[in-house]
């Protein structure tokens, strides 16, 4: 099999010959790698199945005034995402972390929302799309169209958290409103990857914390659920065949035959210092597929080679060479993981059947 079949077969458990292999690096580990390694990519020396697909495509025709949605003066080098979200510089120490700062937070009325200039997702530039995705399949691997943060996350960091989920409570048109603009913009972009023949479209908002839900079941089934259900139908219209994996942080147990139901085909990342892999494998493995349950809070910075090795090994083991599972860090490596341990869990992957 080629990069993109084995993952593919592993995500339909439907066999592998190979366990992929895939991570993330934060800068400081990056220069780390090339240090070692030179210019060539992680994804490359390590070979990744899956290569990210970017988004190219025209967010505003002028570029808004970002500062005038925000009451408050912000920090000099503060970025703005194409959403208008502000993302104050953090410390040296930690460069890709920031201080978000909600645009929408003082919003009142729907006419407001409405007045927003919200990107224009609805001329994409599919030619640049379909020519990275035809890259990426000439180099035997999956192409993967990032979009987590697609519903819930982004009207939270639009709105901020507590005025957002204030206004669900309250059940305010502001809520509503809101949800239906995210959830258009999403499936917009949905389409596009699977027009791009995409293999895999990564959706996801984080709806956990380390002890359970942010929100009661039934109000993510009332709010989130038939959005998510939604992007994942735009997609499948274009493309049945498509590979959803849904990411959300934290422990989400109780919602997991929700997503199944939505229609994902892989949940992301199974965080282990909150949910057991054997347990949630044993009871939903023959309807779902696993992406991640090796610890970046834990097993990654704080364990030893041979502990890292011996997780992988176990996970890919209870899954088995029937597929289902790419056993993989949770998150982005921080700066705290030691180098011997990701070599390791890359020998493990190799190593493991």
């Amino acid at each position: 099999m080629t990069p993109r079949e084995n993952l593919i077969s592993c995500y339909r458990r439907q066999g592998c010959e190979t366990a992929p292999v895939t991570f993330g690096l934060c800068p400081s580990l990056r220069a780390e790698f090339q240090r070692r390694y030179g210019e060539v990519k992680p994804e490359d020396h390590f070979g990744f199945s899956s290569r990210l697909v970017l988004f190219s495509h025209p967010t505003h025709r002028v570029v808004p005034d970002w500062q005038r949605w925000y009451a408050e003066p912000l920090r000099p080098g503060t970025r703005f995402s194409y959403w208008g979200i502000a993302h104050e510089p953090g410390s040296d120490a930690a460069m890709h972390m920031t201080r978000m700062r909600h645009p929408l937070i003082q919003v009142e009325t729907v006419a407001e929302l409405q007045a927003y200039p919200w990107p224009d997702f609805s001329r994409v530039d599919l030619p640049n799309l379909r020519a990275q995705v035809a890259a990426i399949h000439a180099q035997g691997c999956a192409a993967h169209g990032g979009m987590e943060m697609t519903i819930w996350e982004v009207s939270w960091y639009l709105r901020s958290m507590e005025r957002m989920m204030q206004d669900m409570v309250d059940d305010d048109s502001k809520a509503t409103w809101l949800f239906d603009r995210t959830t258009e913009i999403a499936c917009q972009r949905a389409q596009a990857f699977a027009l791009a023949d995409c293999d895999v479209i990564g959706l996801g908002d984080d709806v956990g914390t380390q002890r359970g839900l942010m929100m009661s079941p039934a109000m993510y089934r009332r709010w989130l659920k038939p959005r998510l259900a939604a992007v994942i139908q735009a997609a499948r219209a274009v493309k049945p065949e498509i590979l959803i994996q849904y990411h959300s942080c934290g422990q989400v147990t109780p919602l997991i035959s929700d997503l199944i139901e939505a229609g994902i085909d892989v949940l992301n990342p199974v965080q282990p210092e909150c949910m057991e892999f054997s347990e949630i494998f044993a009871k939903y493995g023959d309807r779902l597929s696993f992406n991640g349950t090796i610890g970046t809070q834990t097993t990654m910075p704080f364990a030893s080679p041979d502990q890292v090795r011996d997780l992988v090994h176990r996970n890919l083991r209870l899954a088995g060479r029937r597929g289902g599972l790419v056993a993989c860090p949770t998150h982005l490596l921080e700066p705290e993981v030691p180098w011997e341990n990701i070599e390791a869990y890359v020998e493990a992957c190799r190593t493991a059947w």
